[in-house]
């Protein structure tokens, strides 16, 4: 009986979340801690697209016509 007793109380500790443990004011301030690094994430990689776009522009800006027409993949004979 005493064996049962303690594994029903040691189930109902382990139910406890982390939310439960700590005071309203902390828990909140923690979420509000995540959901800014999620955004400074998200603007992180926004900005990284959108200089990973700016440098394809460049590159394709400087190429010569040459390299445009052997990455073309249009073909004469398709044409005649």
């Amino acid at each position: 009986m005493d064996l049962r007793q303690k594994n029903q109380a040691k189930r109902t500790d382990e139910s406890f979340t982390l939310k439960d443990r700590l005071n309203e004011e902390l828990f909140a301030k923690l979420k509000e801690k995540k959901r800014e690094w999620e955004r400074q994430e998200q603007r992180r990689k926004e900005e990284e697209e959108a200089r990973k776009r700016e440098e394809r522009r460049k590159r394709e800006e400087q190429k010569t016509f040459a390299e445009l027409l052997n990455e073309s993949d249009l073909d004469w004979r398709n044409f005649k």
